[in-house]
């Protein structure tokens, strides 16, 4: 390569035109600060410089290893490291702009106004009992890395391109995890009782291995406990790889639709039935999850789909959906399913303290509406009185968390209603930009942006559910972005001959064609 394509390819031209963004072998041979030159790269790091998304590879793919090694949550900050690190090469080594979608100025204030309501962390909310601040600190700590994390995740992923992460292998990984979370929601109804500690936790000082964070992490199981009905009988809820059930739903919900889009399109036919065996295992332990947000959001996928197909006229599409649904519902019908569904539906032991903590969540917020209090609190006593408590026999009654009822309570009481509102305008401004999106990436990135504020009411999304959405988003604008250079570059190829010349020709002589038109 001549000294003047090499010019033209990494640097603006002489007469200030921008440049062109290099070729990955033109970045990974730039030296920086980061990776000097004359550096002798072994062929790990080689393999990692010309596979740059391994780090989402990395998390998506192995979030079972994760979830059995208790990290799960921790990766989403970890596998962020050596994101933040090459988008820092890249902008030192100024070899690629670091692109920002619309809208992401409210996310960024969004992060900024989280990092200022640390100020209130040492305040008491009303109606909540004091706590150590240590252990506020801790928890505002993690949740703000996770924010911080995620941010990153989703803007490296923007900026990579179609040949470095295509955006079917995203999918694919997404329902990757889609798949994980079905056949092991599926393991804990087989095998309820499942529980192990994970061999990290032998690593951990001994003052944070009584801590319930750390605990509900490094003791993974296929279930959790909890007491549904208002009998002496627990039931066994999935909640794997994660570490509660709500969450266990909610991204159950928001990844398999990402499994049917590829298997949908796969040529293979085995794929597709992969895409439907997983759906019917999925809806199977759905229903015994008892998550009555998750069933609210898979009749909300169902319906906005069958729109989205009427819409556009795929009759055979929608004909088979409606079949499919209609099937369902008779298996429902005859099965210890429906009575499953009866039984939930008619014992809502939890109404009483959600709306309890929702209605003290809105108390703390309209108490400090601009900042919040920096972190979640506890309330004092229980829905029944403030005399219940915890007790030796019952280390878990009463004091419960107030922000652990949904994504909404979870802001109100750590960055107020500012906080809140600058949260929902990112998504909304996003669901927004792309709400004319007629490919099927664009409809199911519209879907997990809408199922997000159903489950804003029902379910906190700090690490797994936010990243997935935020993954959702950058699916969205890479689909945008990429389908728009292509039609280009096919523009610029059907391009007739002769005028390709007479584009040249002008580029070349420096003028355009309105001066061309006044010299003559």
């Amino acid at each position: 390569m001549s000294s003047r394509q090499e010019q033209d390819r990494t640097g603006p031209d002489q007469r200030g035109r921008p440049a062109q963004p290099p070729s990955v072998g033109v970045i990974d041979a730039i030296p920086t600060i980061l990776m000097p030159a004359g550096r002798p790269r072994g062929r790990v790091a080689s393999w990692l410089s010309r596979h740059p998304a391994w780090p989402v590879t990395a998390l998506l793919a192995g979030y079972p290893l994760w979830w059995a090694l208790g990290v799960a949550d921790f990766m989403w900050i970890i596998l962020a490291i050596p994101m933040a690190w090459r988008m820092l090469g890249w902008l030192m080594a100024r070899s690629r702009p670091v692109r920002m979608p619309p809208g992401f100025g409210l996310w960024l204030v969004f992060l900024l106004w989280t990092a200022a309501s640390l100020i209130m962390i040492t305040y008491p909310a009303p109606g909540t009992v004091r706590s150590p601040v240590i252990n506020r600190l801790v928890a505002y700590g993690d949740r703000t890395a996770s924010y911080l994390a995620i941010t990153v995740l989703f803007l490296y992923v923007v900026n990579l391109t179609e040949s470095e992460f295509p955006r079917r292998k995203l999918a694919w990984l997404l329902g990757l995890l889609g798949i994980y979370t079905a056949v092991l929601g599926a393991a804990g109804i087989l095998l309820p009782t499942v529980q192990f500690t994970s061999p990290l936790l032998a690593l951990l000082p001994n003052a944070l291995r009584t801590n319930a964070f750390i605990l509900a992490q490094m003791r993974p199981a296929l279930t959790q406990l909890q007491d549904v009905f208002g009998t002496v009988v627990y039931q066994s809820r999935p909640k794997a790889p994660f570490d509660y059930t709500n969450t266990w739903g909610e991204c159950l919900t928001i990844t398999i639709p990402w499994l049917l889009l590829v298997c949908r399109s796969a040529g293979k036919r085995s794929l597709r039935y992969l895409g439907w065996a997983t759906l019917c295992v999925a809806l199977v332990a759905l229903v015994y999850s008892l998550n009555r947000g998750a069933w609210i959001a898979t009749g909300f996928a169902a319906f906005y789909l069958a729109a989205r197909l009427a819409a556009r006229g795929r009759v055979a599409i929608l004909g088979a959906m409606i079949s499919a649904v209609v099937l369902l519902l008779i298996a429902v019908a005859v099965s210890p399913l429906g009575s499953i569904i009866a039984l939930r539906l008619q014992n809502g032991q939890s109404n009483a303290i959600r709306s309890s903590l929702f209605a003290l969540s809105v108390r703390d917020g309209i108490a400090s509406p601009i900042l919040g209090y920096g972190d979640t609190r506890q309330q004092i006593g229980s829905p029944l009185s403030i005399a219940i408590g915890p007790t030796p026999g019952c280390t878990v009654c009463g004091n419960a968390a107030v922000g652990s009822t949904g994504q909404f309570s979870l802001l109100l009481i750590c960055t107020g209603f500012v906080g809140f509102l600058l949260y929902c305008a990112f998504f909304a401004r996003t669901a927004w930009h792309f709400r004319r999106s007629k490919t099927p990436y664009g409809w199911i990135g519209m879907l997990v942006i809408l199922m997000s504020f159903i489950y804003m009411f029902t379910y906190d999304a700090v690490a797994a559910p936010l990243g997935l959405t935020m993954l959702a988003c950058a699916l969205l604008w890479r689909d945008e972005t990429d389908r728009g250079q292509h039609g280009a570059i096919e523009t610029a190829a059907q391009m007739p001959r002769p005028r390709r010349f007479a584009i040249r020709a002008i580029e070349a002589a420096g003028t355009a064609p309105e001066a061309t038109a006044s010299a003559t």
